[in-house]
């Protein structure tokens, strides 16, 4: 995923070649209905996996960009002894499902665990959900843990990524269609972002280190 320059993420490959194939088997058995079904069903999957190149603006060492297309819809402060505020960015299906580094770091631990994908107002949902929970450290060892929390979505979190990988800000390393992004930031971090405003991931910044 991260090397993936191609216009459709690799993870929704798959999906767009089965509703192709299923359009051409009901064109060729004269079923229109179904067949035109399938072409919506193809086109769909094409929107939601798009990988569009984006504008890398220049920022500061030690920043943090938003690692999902969303909007933030919570800054919470946190009494934690490891984290001070939590931001989380809501994704929807029409947002570009691909995820990107925060920053330059390496990858000290990747969890992901796979479970329902009940709705957001569901009780069941932070405690049932799929999710993947990821902690990033840089070479000033500030650490930033980022978890990505599916809402009702017909496909699964895909996450590249292995423990002690290091990548650049901004590089990709995974898809989430439809869920909740929460980023854990230390007492050091000054928030750049506010409630209700719109992110993109690797063009949005979260705020820096200090």
């Amino acid at each position: 995923m991260r090397n993936n320059l191609f216009i459709i993420a690799k993870s929704g490959w798959s999906y767009i070649g089965y509703a192709l194939l299923a359009f051409v088997i009901f064109s060729i058995l004269d079923l229109d209905l179904l067949a035109f079904a399938s072409f919506l069903l193809s086109v769909f999957f094409i929107y939601v996996f798009r990988n569009p190149e984006k504008e890398m603006p220049f920022f500061q060492p030690n920043s943090v960009v938003a690692p999902a297309d969303g909007v933030v819809t919570t800054i919470q402060e946190l009494e934690d002894s490891e984290y001070a505020y939590k931001i989380d960015i809501e994704s929807s299906y029409f947002n570009i499902g691909v995820l990107r580094f925060p920053m330059d770091a390496k990858v000290e631990t990747v969890t992901v665990v796979k479970g329902s994908r009940a709705v957001k107002n569901s009780k069941l949902f932070p405690l049932l959900n799929e999710y993947a929970e990821l902690v990033f450290v840089n070479n000033a060892d500030n650490k930033v843990k980022v978890l990505h929390r599916l809402k009702k979505s017909f496909a699964p979190i895909d996450i590249d990524l292995v423990q002690n990988q290091e990548l650049m800000q901004r590089a990709r390393y995974g898809t989430m269609i439809n869920g909740v992004t929460s980023i854990y930031l230390k007492s050091n971090f000054r928030v750049n972002v506010s409630v209700g405003q719109q992110t993109s991931a690797s063009e949005t910044l979260i705020g820096y280190f200090s």
